[in-house]
């Protein structure tokens, strides 16, 4: 049986592994659509305010011809090990958190602790306007609790081996039988995320947002050039466990307010 707790803005700032003492959010359900969808999000609560009144917000449309190369950017550093798991729907997305340290990103001499992944689907960046059919978040937390998440886009077409090695998870997830405020919780054993490591020859990399509330910024995003596929099954696969409202979990792109996209390309080198 899986562990199903109520749902609220808490338990996911604790599965991001970002709360603070401070944090002690009331619960606020939001969704993708009608009166708590993203237009709404600001409104919702104090806590939210970011969502509507930032300035660096996430996602992004990615202009290829209005990114910046920057020979200063370094390879993405990846070094994951294998490590437990647990499949986790909170009702917006489906996700994995790691139980035990999993390997870290290191961006500029600063390591970050991969905590956990979840998927979007379709995808919430885009590429010259490009919206794509799914999204992979990997989410990694630095000691001072800054984040830096890297994004992976998938068109539709084969199957992605990543996702068929946790076919047999998503399938019990979704028979798990689950409240609206609740969050289904089914561990899943050793998963190993070196998988994910290819295909980091190009990368676009801005200052964001989370992309849920609360929209909290400062967040380093790099979103892999290299799009990846998923099959049509898998894709339902990580829609069905998830409530109707939120099947389509894709924020609506943000404005950029002068930011820039800095482009690395190992071909620069």
């Amino acid at each position: 049986m899986a562990l199903q707790i109520s749902f609220s803005v808490l338990a996911l700032t604790l599965l991001l592994g970002v709360a603070s003492a401070t944090d002690a959010p009331s619960a606020i359900e939001f969704s993708y659509s009608g009166n708590n969808g993203p237009v709404k999000w600001g409104n919702l609560d104090p806590t939210f305010s970011a969502c509507s009144s930032g300035k660096k917000q996430s996602p992004i449309n990615i202009q290829k011809n209005q990114t910046v190369p920057n020979r200063a950017l370094k390879p993405l550093d990846r070094n994951y090990t294998p490590a437990n798991a647990t499949f986790v729907n909170n009702g917006f997305n489906v996700g994995l958190r790691f139980e035990e340290y999993a390997g870290e990103l290191s961006i500029d001499g600063k390591n970050y602790s991969l905590k956990q992944m979840h998927w979007h689907i379709p995808s919430e960046h885009r590429i010259d306007g490009q919206q794509f059919a799914a999204e992979l978040h990997l989410v990694h937390r630095a000691e001072d609790n800054s984040l830096a998440v890297v994004g992976i886009l998938y068109l539709e077409d084969d199957a992605d081996p990543f996702v068929s090695k946790l076919m047999d998870g998503l399938d019990k997830l979704a028979k798990e039988q689950c409240k609206p405020d609740e969050i289904a919780e089914i561990p899943i054993g050793t998963i190993d995320p070196k998988h994910l490591k290819r295909s980091s020859r190009k990368y676009y990399r801005y200052v964001g947002s989370l992309t849920t509330p609360p929209c909290s910024e400062n967040v380093t995003w790099s979103i892999l050039g290299k799009v990846r596929s998923i099959s049509k099954e898998q894709i339902a696969a990580l829609q069905t466990p998830v409530k109707s409202d939120c099947k389509e979990n894709a924020r609506p792109c943000q404005a950029m307010n002068g930011r820039k996209v800095e482009l690395y390309n190992e071909l620069f080198e």
